[in-house]
């Protein structure tokens, strides 16, 4: 059933029309005293046949990447792991004011005295978009699952190597046990999803499990309502989020084919948000009426994979790399060809950082800087005799060749998308010709891309990824654990397998203790580069802009100078509001489309005590832990 309510000049001087249910209705407006109620008038009937509802408040926020999967077992892309932030809650996040842990689904949790037992307490009350409880048996099944299932593990396999038994013995405790002590437990970032709508789920690479009818139901701010591909993701506000509903009613994911489209649109309003701005598109927009920048350390790196000989986890050799990439010496010397200061300064317009190992220096304590002894620093000269001396000779056309008369001659993989793989790779096409080696440029759909690298055909390829304030996960990517079970489905394209380097990271993920943590974690980084299977290129500057007269409150983190949109958490976009919403005092009167109902046949009236009116507005953003 539907009620209208006309909403009157007692507190507001601006007239709307709201529709919502009487539950709503009953949940919205209180009472006060034990007095008998009292019906006051305050208006002619609005017919119900006239009566609209208020359009809907929507921050659409263009993408450049695609969505490889909604599903959040198999998704890896950075845009598919965002959704998946915003659709299902996590055990716990990193806050966004320095992006130490917080809780989600647990609210509580502890280790016991040999820290190999952990015990979460999931939040009390807390329920899916459909009603059902969220309990300790959804958060079992999902890590039991990745356990188990080889194709369920693909995006998040590495958080759970270490666990021994996952158990819920009640709905609001979870234990996990682990074999060896884990640092990163309360960093697990991994989306709870719901058993009763899983569970049913015989393959989790079924294209289905991609369908709203799959995905639709979750736990977050935002819940997937609509799914087209290479078009739009449509999340609708979670009404009954634990923190409280967000600001505004739906938040849209549009794609769209490259960078430049989505500035423009930005500028025609036709979006309000867009980030991955190179220089001179965040040169361009600063200053622009109705237009907000921000610019941010990040998170993320790039790379320069060079295919060391993919191998699957049997040891069986797959995909087509070239074989003289499987020389460590030819891998340095193309490290010592490449000048990523020229990188930095020309391709990314200064906005960026020098590089260093994996983890970048925004998160400092685990961030490895190579000394002057080891770092790989421009020098053609240096990469030429490197080659020499592995036996590489120039041809008559200035080329390579190997022992058996086989040219150094490499494919160079990136995303035609983007506008840093369209730039740099002429750079790299440039700087190894000069050192003997012919390089074709290979740009295509971020699809391919991901199908080439994770499958092994490739040579040279771009490629990145977003680090977590925990190092594990991104380190773990570089295990032997993470070589594929079969061709296509490796969490790591770099195909990198060392000894040494796994018992780094195997002390590092055991070490509770911060200090020693770090040191390991920066001995694996120096391993890393030390064989250099891909080669950090730099750390992007986060580059973002927004229509200001349309929304604000966005939440960076950390708070006040960091990112907005590719957190390692959803602060940045739960925390918007619509600017005419927040200048009528929104925050104040909490009062969202369908907050007020109209009552009677004749008349319209507001239930009341004495007169007054009490209203339980919507949790503010302040209010939320």
């Amino acid at each position: 059933m539907k009620w209208l309510l006309f909403r009157s000049g007692i507190l507001s001087d601006r007239s709307e029309v709201y529709t919502v249910s009487w539950t709503r209705f009953r949940r919205r407006v209180a009472s006060v005293g034990a007095a008998a109620s009292a019906l006051l008038m305050v208006g002619p009937l609005v017919p119900a046949a006239v009566a609209q509802e208020q359009a809907p408040r929507v921050l659409r926020v263009a993408l450049v990447q695609e969505i490889d999967h909604l599903n959040p077992f198999t998704a890896s892309f950075a845009s598919s792991t965002m959704v998946g932030r915003f659709a299902w809650e996590f055990l716990t996040l990193p806050s966004s004011e320095d992006a130490t842990p917080t809780g989600g689904v647990a609210e509580s949790w502890k280790a016991s005295e040999d820290k190999l037992t952990w015990t979460f307490t999931i939040r009390e009350g807390m329920t899916w978009s459909d009603g059902e409880p969220v309990t300790a048996h959804d958060a079992a099944f999902t890590f039991n699952t990745i356990m188990s299932d080889p194709k369920a593990a693909e995006a998040n396999g590495g958080y759970v190597e270490n666990f021994e038994e996952v158990t819920a013995p009640d709905d609001r405790t979870l234990v996990i046990e682990t074999k060896e002590p884990q640092a990163s437990m309360t960093a697990l970032d991994v989306p709870i999803v719901p058993e009763h709508v899983w569970s049913k789920i015989e393959d989790m690479q079924d294209p289905a499990t991609d369908s709203v009818e799959v995905v639709g139901v979750g736990s977050g701010p935002f819940v997937i309502a609509e799914y087209r591909p290479n078009e739009l993701v449509r999340m609708k506000a979670n009404e009954d989020y634990w923190r409280g509903a967000p600001a505004y009613d739906e938040l849209h994911f549009v794609k769209f084919e490259n960078a430049d489209a989505a500035v423009n649109a930005l500028r025609n309003g036709e979006v309000d948000f867009i980030n991955r701005l190179t220089q001179a598109q965040f040169d361009s927009l600063s200053g622009e009426p109705g237009v907000e920048t921000n610019q941010a350390s990040g998170r993320r790196y790039r790379e320069l994979l060079m295919n060391p000989g993919a191998r699957n986890a049997e040891g069986d050799e797959i995909g087509d790399g070239h074989p003289a990439l499987r020389d460590v010496k030819v891998r340095k010397a193309i490290a010592m060809a490449i000048d990523p200061k020229v990188l930095v300064e020309k391709v990314l317009g200064g906005y960026g950082e020098l590089p260093g190992g994996l983890v970048p220096p925004i998160y400092a304590a685990f961030h490895y800087e190579p000394g002057d002894d080891v770092r790989y620093r421009f020098d053609p000269q240096a990469a030429n005799r490197l080659l020499d001396e592995a036996g590489y000779r120039r041809g008559a056309d200035g080329i390579r060749v190997d022992s058996e008369g086989r040219r150094l001659e490499f494919r160079l993989t990136g995303r035609s998308s983007e506008d840093y793989a369209q730039r740099a790779s002429d750079y790299i096409v440039s700087w190894l010709k000069d050192v003997g080696i012919a390089v074709s440029k290979n740009l295509v759909s971020d699809n391919e891309v991901d199908e080439t690298t994770s499958s092994g055909h490739y040579d040279l390829a771009f490629s990145g990824w977003g680090t977590n304030p925990d190092p594990d996960y991104i380190l773990s990517k570089q295990t032997c654990a993470a070589l594929p079970a079969a061709s296509g489905s490796s969490s790591s394209n770099a195909f990198f397998c060392d000894e040494t380097y796994d018992e780094l990271y195997y002390r590092q993920a055991a070490e509770l203790d911060p200090a020693k943590r770090a040191e390991l974690v920066k001995q694996a980084q120096a391993r890393y580069y030390e064989l250099v299977p891909s080669l950090v290129l730099g750390y992007d500057n986060v580059l973002e802009a927004y229509r200001s007269d349309r929304f604000t409150g966005f939440v960076r983190q950390p708070e006040g100078e960091g990112q907005i949109m590719e957190q390692t958490g959803y602060w940045g976009f739960y925390g918007a509001k619509p600017v005419n919403a927040a200048a009528e005092g929104q925050e104040s009167s909490g009062l969202s489309t369908g907050v007020w109902v109209a009552l009677g046949a004749g008349a319209l009236v507001l239930l009341a005590i004495g007169g007054t009116v009490v209203v339980r507005r919507r949790s503010s953003i302040d209010d939320r832990e």
